[in-house]
């Protein structure tokens, strides 16, 4: 495998990706998105306008030979492609970190990575202070937990809408209280904050999540608490979304471009 930075692939070809290949352009890092894995059946002709090389499968993906696999088509392709991809050899970022709530899942691809010699690392995506909680825990955590904000209509097509009248809401309202583990399950869209923060604490049945609906709010704000031998940590995030995809927070794209950056660097800072 040649370790080309234009031989970047991705799974998936949505906002995210889109977003990621224009960014990359636009930088001097001579790093530069080349093909991207989306079945036919997905394709609706505008992936054609960025001149990349489309696949169909991840046998396709495997024999082009990439040197680095960004995934960003969500939680069914982290259980259906990576772990050949990272068995074939090839280093992945891993979008969707909420998949990894999925029992056995982490062990899988933990075998696959280990067969195939390859690397995956998870983007940090729209939260921040992850690399204080791995480093807090080595010494020991108490107590983890995250609260997490949005506008009321942030919330359609969720088991929010169900239980509140999302369109007459006139306060900070809790819509959920609970464990990361349930937060990922019924809350899927939010999976991949929970996650990453109860994959760099305490774990997903230990980390304390709490959802707010806040008319009062035109953003996403991300709020994450700790305490254990180290001290105590608190940090808040307000967060604009993806100017091409309002259900798509701009820090979550930036982390992935940061993720594949720092891949090629010879001296990570």
């Amino acid at each position: 495998m040649v370790d080309d930075p234009k031989k970047i692939a991705v799974i998936g070809f949505g906002a995210m990706a889109q977003s990621l290949l224009a960014s990359l352009r636009r930088s001097n890092s001579r790093l530069e998105i080349g093909a991207a894995l989306l079945p036919t059946e997905f394709r609706n002709g505008t992936e054609d306008q960025h001149e990349i090389t489309l696949l169909s499968s991840a046998d396709e993906l495997i024999a082009w030979k990439p040197s680095l696999v960004v995934e960003c088509a969500g939680h069914q392709a982290v259980h259906t492609l990576v772990p050949a991809v990272l068995e074939a050899g090839v280093d992945v970022v891993v979008v969707s970190i909420g998949s990894l709530a999925d029992p056995g899942l982490l062990e899988r691809l933990e075998e696959s990575a280990r067969r195939g010699k390859s690397r995956m690392t998870v983007a940090s995506g729209a939260v921040g202070g992850l690399d204080v909680l791995r480093s807090a825990k080595i010494a020991g955590l108490d107590d983890v937990s995250y609260t997490g904000s949005k506008p009321p209509g942030a919330w359609k097509g969720t088991p929010a809408e169900e239980a509140f009248d999302l369109g007459s809401l006139r306060e900070n309202t809790v819509i959920f209280d609970g464990t990361a583990a349930d937060a990922a399950r019924l809350y899927p869209k939010n999976a991949n904050v929970t996650a990453a923060i109860a994959l760099a604490g305490i774990g997903f049945d230990e980390t304390k999540v709490t959802l707010t609906a806040d008319p009062a709010s035109s953003s996403n704000i991300h709020r994450v608490q700790a305490s254990g031998a180290f001290g105590r940590f608190s940090i808040t995030l307000e967060n604009r979304p993806l100017p091409d995809n309002p259900k798509t927070s701009w820090l979550a794209a930036l982390s992935v471009e940061q993720s594949i950056v720092r891949h090629f660097q010879n001296i990570e800072l």
